[in-house]
């Protein structure tokens, strides 16, 4: 059997021919050069990469004389949005044209002490308002698997850059999917962890207010286990952060996490999902039953009402935060960051009662939830209605039933109110080829058992090369 290249092995692997000396990290970060080279003409996913800084940056690994970090010489990628010192943060807006942090976030830091080689930041829409990955100042990002299809969004060109193999993982961010849909579309996986455990401090916009228990900063990789590693390197209270919890980091056998009892469902009864999503729940729930899983239908109740509340805090609060950074500049604003904005004052201005109303029913609904959550501590459902669309497709009908754009999200939204974690991982095909992922959610701050049970459908499913990588 040919060997893979090293582009499409896993960031574990890699680490331990680093570690063996049977590739430097120039020749590591070489590879990766070359296949940016090559895609990324065709795909947009990076929008500052400089081969001259990441081969530099590559050549101090190996003639560092220290104890190298746990990532010593992987090349990794970071969402745009991600405050990166010397590397362009611009959100994807005109408005922010040529801007260059000073400053590292926290997160980032992080993975400059442990070791890893910072490939470029990559693409993502305008301030991150949307499923897709579009703007005026880099253009569209396209799907590996087809040019044609978005990789998603908000975290798009962080997806499409580790499907295709032009990173070997990186950061993104979610305030209602964006780290779960991109994978889900590009056949990648990811995970929203609770709030804090990887801190936001640094993330563009910040993550205050609501979208700080809605957002989160993300791994994204190829496998669940490269996932799991960048979650142990990077995870971590920062005292700075006020939303950053002083909880030491967990390490539950896979036995402990087998007595959790797992729910599922393949829909919320409201808006239906593709076939193909539904046979890919199904796939992963005997996945699960075969590793010796307690496995059973369990659809929580109150997740509409969970819906409606995040869709005021993500788009009405959304806008408000992030209307007057605009201001003066709509003649800049990309088609779908401008939809955005008409879709929040279509609904109006907030008054402060609907903000105070909505915030104390938001924890009477995450009551609820978590309340129902004691006897079924992990989930899993769809991360959307329907895998990768067309660049401009916004509807779709399913069953019969006319389902819109934000509306087949609904089943990673509904999570980011609930500030639980939330992991994805690639298990079927469309008609089309396109991946299509499970979700596996768990209650707040039991990230590891989350990343747990993903590991197991991740082993007997996982991570395939698409076709235009």
């Amino acid at each position: 059997m040919t060997a893979k290249p090293v582009t499409q092995r896993s960031a574990f692997d890699l680490l331990v021919l680093l570690r063996t000396k049977k590739i430097s990290a120039l020749e590591l970060a070489n590879e990766y050069i070359r296949q940016i080279e090559r895609l990324n003409p065709q795909i947009n996913a990076l929008v500052d990469f400089d081969p001259d800084r990441v081969r530099a940056l590559a050549r101090s690994i190996d003639a560092s004389t220290k104890k190298l970090g746990a990532l010593a010489g992987l090349p990794v990628t970071v969402k745009s949005s991600i405050s990166t010192a010397g590397y362009r943060c611009e959100i994807g807006s005109m408005v922010n044209r040529g801007s260059v942090p000073s400053q590292d976030a926290t997160v980032v830091a992080r993975l400059r002490a442990a070791g890893a080689v910072i490939l470029a930041t990559t693409n993502c829409p305008e301030y991150l308002m949307a499923y897709v990955t579009d703007n005026l100042l880099h253009g569209c990002t396209n799907n590996p698997w087809n040019l044609d299809y978005t990789p998603g969004g908000s975290s798009g060109g962080e997806s499409a850059a580790i499907a295709a193999g032009m990173s070997a993982g990186g950061l993104g961010s979610d305030s209602g999917g964006s780290v779960r849909v991109p994978a889900h579309f590009t056949g990648i996986c990811s995970l929203k962890p609770t709030p804090g455990r990887i801190p936001g401090m640094g993330h563009l916009p910040p993550c205050v207010g609501p979208f700080s228990f809605l957002g989160a900063i993300g791994p994204m990789a190829r496998t669940i286990g490269d996932v799991k590693l960048l979650f142990h390197v990077l995870s971590g209270q920062d005292s700075a952060d006020p939303a950053s919890p002083p909880l030491a980091l967990r390490k539950p056998s896979l036995e402990e996490v087998k007595k959790l009892q797992v729910g599922y469902f393949e829909d919320d009864g409201l808006v239906p999902v593709t076939a193909e999503t539904r046979k890919a729940v199904r796939a992963a729930v005997q996945s699960l039953k075969d590793a010796g899983f307690r496995v059973r239908a369990f659809r929580p109740k109150a997740l509409e009402q969970a819906r409606k509340l995040w869709e005021l805090f993500f788009v009405r609060c959304g806008a408000m935060f992030e209307e007057p950074l605009v201001r003066g500049h709509k003649d800049k604003l990309s088609p779908v960051f401008h939809d955005f904005l008409v879709q929040a004052q279509a609904a109006g201005p907030l008054t402060a009662e609907e903000v105070l109303t909505a915030w104390a029913e938001a924890d009477i609904i995450r009551h609820k939830l978590l309340e129902q959550l004691q006897d079924h501590p992990l989930l899993l459902c769809p991360v959307a209605s329907v895998p990768a669309f067309r660049h401009q497709e916004r509807s779709w009908t399913l069953d019969g039933k006319q389902v819109e754009y934000l509306d087949a999200m609904r089943y990673s939204q509904w999570w980011n109110l609930l500030a639980a974690p939330a992991a994805v991982v690639p298990v079927a095909r469309s008609p089309e080829g396109l991946p299509i992922g499970v979700q596996i959610v768990g209650r707040p701050y039991e990230d590891e058992a989350v990343l747990s049970a993903a590991s197991v459908i991740d082993e007997t499913f996982g991570y395939q090369v698409p076709p235009f990588a």
